[in-house]
């Protein structure tokens, strides 16, 4: 017994004819009449009676029909739900650290390429999670970075998980700081000029270490540290407080408030940017424009 032969009996039930079934189902008239009959001399039964006005239902073929239809009814739900709905939704999972430029691309790739239905998810998340998302097929893309001080632990770990990182662009670090600050009118600052001022950082969880840290120096000496879980507290903090964050140094002003200014920071460091996959995974049509929209969006500044 197959679902095919299922949807026969359904359709065929609604038509009683057989050349009027045949036609809806694009099927030949013996094709159907064959296929009915291997159902019935393998379940023993008589589905449906045949004669020259057409066929009739037996009381045999009411029962079986009225559990052919709820599976048929099953079938068609998860067709539209699974497989239609995926013909016309654009689909794009991504986990990433709190990068204001890959928020940016997002919203240029549903404006430019996510037509009249889509179904997208993206979340700005601690460093081990978008290695868990990616890992487990949960996210298509997971955008990261790595440096000279982390490099060997997330290559492992990649290596480990069946990942493999891609870089986009190396930046090299500045701070984050408001207007307001004192720091504001520097062309550089020094990690000594940073010492009045509250660091602020973003949570790792139980994988608090240097190694999975978004700020290239989490393990410098502060006397005023901030441990924060989202962006817009962070941001909202370096206002409030003068504090200051490290990070990439591209910061979108159509989506961030431009109270926020990046400043280079004077050290001899660099951030590679990039974004991971899954090795045995083909990355979709949607995950390619977004990474050339990430590309094109970090190359603006």
């Amino acid at each position: 017994m197959t679902l095919q032969q299922l949807k026969y009996i359904v359709t065929l039930s609604k038509y009683k004819s057989i050349n009027e079934a045949a036609k809806h189902l694009f099927i030949s008239q013996p094709s159907l009449s064959n296929s009915i009959k291997d159902l019935e001399d393998e379940l023993n039964i008589n589905i449906f009676i045949r004669n020259n006005k057409g066929i009739t239902i037996t009381s045999e073929g009411l029962n079986f029909l009225s559990y052919a239809r709820q599976i048929v009814e099953q079938s068609d739900l998860l067709e539209n739900k699974y497989i239609n709905n995926n013909l016309n939704s654009q689909k794009l999972n991504i986990s990433t650290q709190h990068y204001s430029f890959t928020i940016n691309a997002f919203v240029k790739l549903i404006n430019n390429y996510g037509g009249d239905k889509y179904d997208m998810y993206i979340k700005e998340t601690k460093t081990h999670e978008i290695i868990e998302d990616v890992k487990n097929l949960k996210s298509e893309l997971g955008i990261l970075y790595i440096n000279n001080l982390n490099y060997r632990i997330m290559n492992r770990l990649f290596k480990e998980n069946n990942l493999q990182f891609n870089a986009l662009f190396t930046a090299k670090p500045h701070i984050f700081i408001s207007k307001s600050n004192p720091l504001a009118t520097k062309s550089k600052v020094s990690l000594k000029n940073l010492e009045p001022f509250p660091y602020l950082y973003f949570d790792q969880g139980e994988y608090n270490s240097f190694h999975f840290s978004e700020e290239i120096l989490e393990n410098i000496n502060c006397k005023k540290t901030i441990k924060v879980n989202d962006r817009a507290t962070l941001f909202n903090l370096l206002v409030g407080l003068n504090g200051y964050t490290i990070s990439t140094g591209i910061l979108n002003y159509d989506l961030n408030d431009d109270k926020i200014i990046p400043v280079p920071l004077d050290i001899e460091e660099s951030i590679t940017i990039g974004y991971i996959t899954h090795k045995h995974i083909k990355l979709s049509y949607m995950a390619n424009l977004f990474i050339d929209m990430l590309t094109t969006n970090a190359l603006e500044f």
